[in-house]
């Protein structure tokens, strides 16, 4: 873990190619519903939140993207750890970043939607992180957690 680090990001493109490698993984597709048009306008559909990468080594390699829902609630979405750099903690890094940036911005509380036969070491982390379930339709599953 010595070599990564989290920044916000400023280049957009950087996120989309991160998104467009996530939105091909088996399963996940109705993850990207209106996706298109979400990729057309980052800094609009991402108004008032965030968007952060996490680089090794100067390459990006992992994302998360926080929506802003109304003044005290925001959306955590789009949490992705390219494959090949997986089991190094990154995500807890990612979430742990995501959390801080979420109070930052005045937050109160984040939620999210994950797909535990999708995501199972994702949702596992998400539990162990204190993260609540609240609600589950059609094998999504909608957590949150107060900041």
């Amino acid at each position: 873990m010595g070599n990564f680090k989290v920044k916000k990001c400023n280049d957009t493109e950087v996120v989309k190619e991160l998104f467009k490698e996530y939105s091909q993984i088996k399963g996940a597709e109705s993850c990207f519903v209106s996706f298109d048009k979400e990729l057309a306008d980052l800094e609009g559909f991402y108004s008032g939140g965030a968007l952060l990468v996490g680089y090794e080594e100067d390459k990006p390699v992992a994302c998360i993207a926080i929506k802003k829902l109304n003044d005290n609630t925001c959306e955590a979405k789009r949490l992705f750890i390219k494959p090949e750099y997986r089991g190094k903690g990154y995500a807890r890094t990612m979430l742990n970043n995501m959390l801080d940036k979420s109070k930052e911005l005045g937050f109160t509380e984040v939620t999210f939607t994950t797909k535990p036969s999708v995501m199972q070491i994702g949702y596992g982390l998400y539990k162990r992180m204190g993260f609540e379930e609240t609600a589950e339709e059609n094998g999504t599953v909608s957590m949150r957690m107060a900041i």
